[in-house]
This record gives structure tokens, sequence and C-alpha cells, in this order.
């Protein structure tokens, strides 16, 4: 059975509007002027104006377009790297700090849904990650035992006889549990951070498209399409939609489509048989893919990278409908009502940071994880902005910046290259399952 044609438009915004802010001149000068409206900016604005100072965002499409908005909506605040990887790159202690931090940003999290009475379907799930094969599941239950002990979060392995437990497949050979993930409506978050910085004073510009910037003494001139600002600090929070207008940053970050399909309704049974415990998903293949049921609980939102840069939905869509029929073999060829795309920015260490040039901030690279980190690091860059040394000590700020990445200017001309290898990686890691472990 098939949905065709589905909406290119994503899931969330069948239930989400957005209120457009105030249309206002753009005043000479302020502040600090912010570039970027989703989570990261949104944040750093709400800081900075309750802290008294002048502040005006520009966004160069209506707020509710980019990332923000087209996520899966899990608030894992997950890295890439792990903790043997992050020690070797950055020392133990700095490894410890970043794993540390991403606690405390979920936490902070929860705590601004509650304090800020922003109603987002916020559920505290946990999360499920399937192995695909033996080492799979040791590195899991090392990683388990490592969030117990180091991070206090209740977290355990999960033996093959468990997994039906957690998720109706035969596909992964085991697993492990955390509990500290979970999964809201990301549309509606953004509403909800959107109302509480308009409620700040802070000034938001939309459809307002910053063209350069021209360092001056004193500040920063911003060139944009409604006239000239000039600021004392700039924060850009632009991330996988940073376009010409900053060229320096846009040799420092890598743009990656990733794409989500949400199939048709599929029924209280079939969703307690594939998702009994209604968790997010995901596991530990190269090409990863991330899942979750939607909030109402009635059908299977399924993403992942699609390796494309340009070309129609419809070769990524059918792969992603694959892949989850892999997983599941009872939705082989289920109907599908949407599948979108958004942009997610990866630096060349797969790490989310902050860092400096000029009187410019950076707060950029959010590799996937952006519903945690976005907010968090645009509120730590706000932080040092204003100058408050204590909020805003951050593992994450990493001046000096990042080198630009060699033969690179903004088009992933490699991004195929990396995909071949990421899913040759992945063959391998089947290949490697035990006769009793492979799917009958």
């Amino acid at each position: 059975m098939t949905a065709d044609p589905f909406k290119s438009t994503p899931y969330w915004w069948d239930g989400c509007t957005f209120s457009p802010p105030i249309v206002r001149p753009v005043v000479p000068k302020c502040d600090v002027a912010i570039v970027g409206g989703g989570y990261a900016g949104l944040s750093a604005a709400i800081e900075l104006a309750r802290a008294g100072r002048s502040v005006q965002l520009f966004d160069r499409q209506a707020l509710g377009q980019a990332a923000s908005s087209r996520n899966g909506g899990m608030a894992s605040g997950s890295i890439r790297p792990g903790r043997k990887e992050l020690i070797r790159r950055f020392g133990e202690a700095r490894a410890t700090e970043i794993l540390m931090e991403g606690k405390a940003a979920r936490e902070d999290l929860w705590a601004f849904l509650k304090e800020e009475k922003v109603d987002c379907d916020f559920h505290l799930s946990g999360l499920f990650v399937g192995a695909i094969n033996a080492d799979e599941c040791e590195e899991l239950s090392r990683s388990a035992d490592l969030l117990r002990r180091l991070l206090g979060i209740e977290a355990h392995p999960v033996a093959r006889l468990d997994v039906p437990t957690y998720i109706g497949t035969d596909f992964y050979t085991g697993g492990f549990v955390r509990m500290d993930t979970g999964g809201l409506h990301p549309a509606k978050l953004l509403a909800g951070i959107l109302r509480v910085a308009t409620a700040t004073g802070a000034v938001i510009h939309e459809n307002t498209a910053v063209t350069g910037t021209i360092a001056e003494a004193g500040g920063v001139r911003l060139r944009t399409s409604r006239g000239d600002v000039f600021a004392r600090k700039v924060l850009v929070c632009t991330d996988a939609y940073t376009d010409g207008f900053d060229p320096w940053l846009r040799r420092r970050i890598v743009p990656v489509r990733s794409r989500i399909i949400a199939t048709e309704p599929l029924g209280e049974a079939a969703m307690d048989r594939l998702m009994p415990k209604r968790m997010m998903y995901g596991d530990m293949r190269q090409l990863s893919y991330y899942y979750r049921p939607s909030a109402d609980g009635s059908r299977i939102l399924f993403g992942g990278r699609d390796g494309t840069t340009a070309g129609d939905a419809l070769a990524p869509t059918t792969h992603l409908r694959s892949e989850l029929g892999r997983i599941f073999p009872e939705l082989e060829g289920v109907g599908l009502t949407h599948s979108w795309f958004g942009q997610v920015a990866m630096h060349r260490d797969m790490v989310p940071r902050i860092f400096t040039s000029g009187d410019t901030v950076y707060a950029t690279g959010f590799c996937g994880s952006g519903v945690v980190w976005a907010r968090w690091l645009g509120k730590k860059a706000a932080f040092k902005i204003l100058g408050e040394a204590e909020k805003a000590q951050s593992a994450f700020d990493f001046d000096p910046a990042p080198k630009a990445i060699p033969f690179y200017r903004g088009k992933p001309w490699f991004i195929p290259l990396v995909y071949s290898l990421y899913e040759w990686r992945d063959k391998r890691a089947m290949r490697r399952r035990q006769p009793e472990e492979k799917r009958p």
C-alpha cells in the first residue's frame, strides 16, 4: 500500500502555526545583532534582552521554516564520538566535561519547558539503541555502565531475548536503554521559544537577509536586505543554513540533508507490537537511522541522512521506506503521508561548539542533535557576550576557531564518497553477525 503523493512539508507543520512577529523598522544601532532565528538564536535573544541589551534578530526567511521545525523531535543531546574518541581528541578531563554538560543541557531544557509553560508534547520516554552484532552489544553495555557510574543516569544493556520488550523486531541482537532522553514536538517547541523571546522585547526581523558583515571600530556592521545595522557584538546561529553572507563560517561547517518519513496511521495494535514502550529509537550503524512514534502514538516517524545534495524526494524516500521495512518487515511498502528534509551541520570532529572571530561569536555545528544543543549553546554564547564568565563556561567553547576544511567552499562535493564509506562499514558490521544472530 502506498500514499501517493505524500506531503513534502514536515508532519509537524500540520499541527502548528507560527505567529509572525510584528514588522518593525531595522534600527541602525544595537548592542547585539543575532543572525538566525532557530532554537539557538531565539534562546540567545531571551538571555540578552532579559539582561537589558538591545537585541535585533534577523532571519532570511519566515520563522519556523528551517531545521528547528523540521527535525525528529528527539531530545537526546547525543554526541557522535564515543568517550574513547573524545579522550583521544580532547583529553580525559574535557571528554568527561562534555558528557556531563550533556546531562546539564537536557535537564535545563526540561526546566525551561516547565518554567515558561511551553506545551510541546514532551514525554521523557527513554531511548533504545539497537546493536547489529556482538561487538556492538559489548560497546553498548560499556556505555550503559559509564552513564550509571559517571553521570548517575538510569541505563542498562538489553540482551537479545529482551529486545521484544522494547521494540518488535528481530533485526537487532541486543542493545541498551537510557532513560534521560525524551521526545517532543519540535515545531511547538520553536513556537514556544519564539513566544518567550518576543515577550522579552527583543526585536525579531523575519524575511530579512543578512548579506554581509564588515568589521569596524567598536563592533560589526551588518548589511541586510532592509538596511545597515551597526552592532557592538554579533552572534551567528545559522548552522547548516549558512549562506554566502559569511564565507569564513561556510568553510568550517558541512550541511547535510536529513530526511524523515511519516507512515500512515498504523492502529494501536500494530504500534503495541512494534513500539511497545513508545520510546525514541536508534542504532549503531554508521548510516544511522532514528525513529520514534508520533506524539499521539498513531504512526512512526523514521529518519536518516539522505545522502543527496539536490534532486527530487523519490529515491531517498524509497530508501527510507525500505530501511523501515528492514527493521519492521510487516511495514514493507507501508503508506506514507509525509516525506521532508532539513539541513544539519557537521564539524570535522562531529562535536558542536562555540567559537569567536573578532566581535562575532558563533554557536553552530549541532551535528543532528540540535533540539538540546542549539538552545543550550545559544544561551552559553549569550552569556559569553554578556561577560558572565561563570554562566558562559562550557566544554564546547573551542576558541580558537576551527580550521577551514581543505578544498571546501560550501558545496559538500564529498558527501557521496563519505556515504559510500559508511555503507561499506555497515555491510562489514552485518557480516560480523554470528549465525545464530542472523535473521531467519
